[in-house]
């Protein structure tokens, strides 16, 4: 080979990695995708794609850090409480940055045990079929407490500000988290990336009346770049999600942009303790729905829940009818409840609650989706042609 082919095929090879991220098994990704990376990788934009087509895998259910713990047990492997109530893990995994870069920032990431068993577990996820998404609790940077100080932050954390180097070293720490976060076969595990949540509500310190509307969209306008575009993470999907909010308007307030986010959002723990017709949560829901086909984003009821689950038919009934009831409502396409702590502080029933026989028939509905289904979340069919669904007979059957 003369100097000028091997040259010629280096930059052909350069080329070729450069736009490998959308690319698998030598082909680009068939469908046009409409998200915050262009060059997220194929996974990704898999996963965007089938999460916009509510019909391909019904209403996904998910918990946060279900397979890491629960009511009375702790780091057990292939166990979750929502596994040892239907059968089934859940379908979505919620997670925390926070430890992470709490551990990265103390300069004790080499050699933390409860960090590599954490990152296996979201790994085991993927490689089941599963989804991932990550939230992000965040220290107060300028006093050092945690979230709940509300302490004023975010102008200190933005460019020029006093705390804008610890506020990049965090996300440096984020960003090779999740660019060395592959699977066995070396896929780089898709991600949900939810971060500034809840920002309608003033509890966390980015909270709505602990910034102005400028600086909140400049922040997250700032982690998005940083993150894709300084740091080349091309994993991640973007979250947006905001608490309850009475309209459209409050929900919009401080978005950032369609350009800087793939899912429309919502935390919603108070409108589904009651069943109300109408009901605010749905209405809520709906309106995400008609939002996220607006402007080709994702509806999802992001965090959602009852503590201690008082009603054992809060699943059925409180969450399942009631969305099901709205022919739009039952478009988004996941739910999550928060983390089972202990008997004081779960939101997903485990073996001997009161609440396991209503969750059974949440579990067996047709429009639920649990790990066991196998949802199609990171493949799409070819271009022009279809994949057919099981109906929802035989899907209901399936789980029984």
């Amino acid at each position: 080979m003369n100097i000028k082919n091997g040259a010629l095929l280096l930059l052909l090879a350069t080329t070729w990695l450069a736009g490998c991220s959308s690319v698998r098994m030598g082909k680009r990704f068939p469908y046009p995708a409409p998200i915050v990376d262009a060059k997220a990788t194929y996974q990704t934009k898999a996963l965007f794609y089938n999460l916009q087509r509510p019909a391909t895998n019904g209403l996904l259910f998910g918990q946060q850090d279900a397979t890491q713990y629960g009511v009375g047990w702790k780091n057990e492997p292939g166990r979750s409480d929502v596994k040892s109530v239907c059968g089934s893990h859940p379908a979505v995994y919620g997670w925390d940055v926070a430890d992470l870069v709490r551990a990265g920032m103390e300069g004790k990431l080499k050699g933390n045990a409860a960090l590599a068993r954490n990152r296996q577990l979201v790994i085991d996820a993927y490689e089941r079929g599963g989804m991932n998404t990550f939230c992000w609790h965040m220290g107060n940077f300028v006093t050092g407490r945690n979230f709940y100080d509300t302490t004023a932050v975010v102008a200190a954390i933005l460019p020029g500000g006093a705390q804008h180097a610890a506020y990049t070293r965090s996300l440096d720490i984020i960003a090779d988290y999740f660019r060395h976060l592959k699977a066995a076969d070396g896929t780089l595990v898709p991600v949900v990336f939810r971060p500034l949540h809840e920002h309608t509500g003033s509890w966390f310190w980015w909270g709505k009346r602990h910034c102005t509307q400028a600086e909140f969209v400049q922040l997250w306008q700032f982690t998005v770049r940083y993150l894709r575009d300084e740091k080349k993470v091309h994993n991640l999907l973007y979250a947006y999600s905001p608490d309850r909010v009475p309209n459209a308007a409050e929900y919009f307030e401080r978005y950032p942009g369609n350009d800087f986010v793939d899912v429309l959002g919502h935390d919603n723990y108070g409108d589904f303790n009651n069943v109300a017709t109408p009901n605010k949560g749905v209405a809520t829901l709906e309106m995400l729905v008609d939002e996220a086909q607006r402007r080709n984003k994702i509806a999802a009821l992001t965090e959602t829940g009852l503590e201690k689950i008082p009603n054992p038919n809060y699943f059925p009934e409180n969450l399942l009818e009631q969305i099901k009831a709205s022919p739009k409502a039952r478009q988004i396409s996941y739910l999550m409840v928060w983390r089972n702590a202990h008997e004081g502080h779960f939101y997903a029933p485990y073996p001997g609650h009161a609440s396991v026989l209503g969750f059974l028939r949440f579990y067996q509905d047709s429009l639920t989706t649990f790990e066991n289904d196998r949802p199609r979340l990171y493949t799409v069919p070819k271009p022009g042609r279809g994949q057919k669904r099981l109906s929802p007979v035989v899907k209901s059957q399936a789980k029984l």
